[in-house]
């Protein structure tokens, strides 16, 4: 498979806002347990769909999260055009991404199946 100009520079768009979500951003919206779980970056690198997935009970919090990541789309652009060496800085959109709650509600159902079904040593004793 061949490693397209855009993945590797979707790839460091994702290293440097995670590094600036982790240094430099201190509002306290932005939740502690922030990660950016994708990048997509448009074939002419105008735009970069950054997922940001929160951990956590409050989905409030998740929400003021994205919000705070929209207010300082100026600096996280600014600070993208510093490590990047582009013609145009990508303009970056935040967007919610609940895979990781999807994940954990899919092992939860698992588990409740797997609780309630026969073992196999019941099985055989029933025969």
């Amino acid at each position: 498979m061949r490693y397209s100009r855009t993945s590797r520079i979707s790839e460091e768009i994702k290293k440097i806002v995670s590094s600036l979500i982790m240094n430099e951003l201190k509002d306290p919206r932005i939740s502690k347990l922030t990660s950016i779980t994708h990048v997509e970056t448009t074939g002419d690198l105008r735009y970069a769909n950054i997922y940001v997935s929160t951990f956590g009970k409050d989905s409030d919090n998740h929400d003021e999260t994205i919000e705070a990541l929209n207010n300082a789309k100026g600096f996280i652009r600014k600070e993208l055009g510093k490590h990047l060496k582009l013609r145009y800085t990508p303009e970056p959109i935040f967007k919610s991404d609940d895979s990781i709650k999807q994940g954990v509600y899919m092992s939860k159902l698992i588990e409740n199946v797997n609780k309630l079904a026969p073992s196999k040593q019941e099985v055989e004793d029933n025969d």
